[in-house]
């Protein structure tokens, strides 16, 4: 679909309903920091809208789990990852509904226990992130086995410069250290064989 695959859709769907999510929690506690009621209603359609999203990207983190090609180590951090972000979804749908129901109605005490819900929640969401990121970044997740492969083929070869080779190698001939020095320390111990000694300059002649 529009050159997505499962995985793509799945990494496409899941960055926004995580950066709503956290973007509500940090409304609900500037509202409660600053005491402004407008700042918790942002927070509300935020967290309405984060946790709608959220269900999409489960869904098809769940159908990208049967279209990665994976080993052993791969699926245990994907079953991690999936449980997690179940966990997630479960907390923030509650805390959704709750406040779909609830908003206007509640008191202090009841407001106090969605917000420590949320903040639970808040840090269920980045473990599952973090989980994540470990499946694309140290296990290339999602990457297909034919590209992973010609990737690995042409990092093995390497990137090399060739404009700037020569004068590198002339740069690094000339600029070796010691080099004028020991071509300097040759000439005067040419000299020094040649002529048996020598004479500091103005020394008048004399005959040996």
């Amino acid at each position: 679909m529009f050159g997505y695959d499962w995985p793509r859709l799945h990494a496409a769907l899941n960055d926004l309903p995580a950066a709503l999510l956290l973007i509500s929690m940090l409304f609900e506690l500037a509202s409660v920091a600053l005491r402004r009621p407008t700042l918790r209603v942002v927070g509300y359609w935020t967290l309405v809208t984060g946790a709608v999203g959220g269900v999409l990207a489960v869904l098809s983190g769940l159908q990208a789990e049967e279209h990665i090609a994976h080993g052993e180590a791969v699926h245990q951090l994907m079953h991690t990852h999936e449980e997690l972000a179940l966990v997630t979804l479960g907390i923030f749908a509650v805390v959704a509904l709750w406040r779909i129901v609830r908003e206007r109605r509640m008191g202090g005490t009841e407001r106090g226990a969605v917000l420590a819900l949320s903040l639970v929640g808040t840090g269920v969401l980045l473990v599952t992130a973090a989980y994540g990121g470990k499946l694309v970044f140290d296990h290339a997740a999602g990457i297909p086995t034919p590209v992973l492969e010609s990737e690995m083929h042409e990092r093995a070869e390497g990137h090399h410069h060739d404009d700037g080779a020569e004068g590198e190698a002339q740069e690094h001939e000339h600029d070796t250290p010691g080099a004028a020095d020991s071509d300097h320390g040759a000439g005067t111990a040419d000299s020094a064989a040649s002529g048996g000694h020598t004479h500091p300059p103005g020394t008048p002649p004399h005959e040996d």
